[in-house]
């Protein structure tokens, strides 16, 4: 598996460790740095640990499995993968670290497979990728059943209907707000949250730019609708950058799902534009869960002062991440490589293991010892 370093324009190699872990204010993000194959095999930034480096060496080509369950006479879609034999931090026999991978609005669960499968490979993971209902395939709910609690309460219908256990849950956008939302509700059932772009914060709302401040003094309602637009079609051609064709094809599935649904998820683009869930990112702060908060430097749809904001109440440092909203979508080793690379990821990962043992019954974790 090919390493990955940090490059400034022009070629001079940044160490990523130096970019990691600190509040960066939005003027002073990186603002031409990207991602790319050193093409070595080792580059001395710290290696997975032994066990997790193992698995790697020896496991197949995981893959995401798709299946789906009824809740409440609804069609829930998702999809699990399939490393059965995985183990958790202590060894084989002790239970798998899962993870949940929520997707964001106008997304399905099939665009982050490839992301999945390779949290899977290089750490071990049972990896959940649900599609929240009426996107990717998942039936709506009614408009009255709307809201962040209830979109919280199917993907607890899912995480129930595999058997998983203590899960770290990956929010990405719209599916950041749900990631937090199910760890307010179920603090036991969280070893930790990825938090990437997300939306639960009021700051993402306050457009600002040269469309808010022509349009807002004569259509004051409308301005921010057409600025979110803007950012939506700024940010589509870092969706392109890499390879293209397997971005597109693990897009296109969801996408023309959602544009069948449209009409009936207008009502939670609605709720998340009213959504502020403050209070319930501070009661993770007083749970202790650990929580690692990522943010594309060049987006517009949720932009810098949102991931300021969110650090502020969440006491976790901004870690940039180049790319746009949806970084992770075109890179999908990206996440991989910040838990493996970034000193940020790997004070994540001891939190979140050390959380694992907290929360994993004391007789199965002996048991892998012994």
């Amino acid at each position: 598996m090919a390493d990955r370093v940090f490059k400034k324009a022009g070629g001079q190699t940044e160490d990523p460790l130096q970019i990691s872990g600190a509040i960066v204010a939005p003027s002073e993000r990186p603002s031409s740095v990207h991602l790319v194959d050193s093409g070595r095999a080792t580059h001395g930034l710290g290696v997975v640990r032994d066990h997790y480096t193992r698995k790697v060496r020896r496991s197949p080509t995981i893959r995401m499995v798709p299946s789906s369950i009824m809740v409440d006479g609804r069609r829930m879609l998702f999809a699990v993968s399939d490393n059965e034999d995985a183990f958790g931090p202590d060894g084989p026999g002790s239970p798998p670290v899962w993870a949940v991978n929520i997707h964001g609005y106008f997304a399905g669960g099939g665009m982050y497979w490839r992301e999945s499968a390779r949290l899977a490979e290089a750490f071990g993971w049972r990896v959940i990728n649900p599609s929240l209902p009426g996107f990717g395939g998942s039936e709506p709910l009614e408009w009255r059943d709307v809201s962040i609690e209830n979109l919280a309460n199917q993907l607890m219908a899912i995480v129930h209907s595999v058997g998983a256990g203590p899960a770290v849950l990956l929010g990405h956008s719209m599916g950041g707000a749900v990631a937090v939302q199910f760890a307010h509700d179920h603090p036991r059932r969280t070893l930790g949250v990825i938090y990437r772009d997300g939306v639960s914060t009021p700051a993402w709302k306050n457009r600002t730019g040269v469309i808010p401040t022509f349009l807002s003094p004569l259509l004051p309602d409308v301005a921010p609708l057409v600025d979110m637009i803007a950012a939506v079609m700024v940010d589509l051609p870092d969706l392109f950058i890499g390879r293209m064709y397997s971005t597109l094809r693990a897009m296109l599935p969801d996408v023309r799902q959602n544009i069948r649904t449209v009409a009936q998820t207008m009502p939670v683009g609605s709720m998340l534009m009213s959504l502020d869930q403050r209070t319930q990112v501070r009661a993770l702060v007083a749970h202790q869960i650990p929580i690692l908060n990522e943010w594309g430097c060049f987006d517009r749809i949720t932009p810098g002062q949102t991931a300021v904001e969110f650090a502020a109440i969440a006491r976790a440092p901004v870690q940039w991440v180049p790319g746009g909203h949806s970084w992770m979508l075109a890179r999908p080793q990206g996440q991989a490589d910040i838990l493996t690379y970034l000193q940020s990821g790997r004070e994540f990962i001891t939190r979140m293991e050390d959380r694992w043992r907290q929360l994993t019954p004391r007789e199965q974790t002996l048991r892998a010892v012994n």
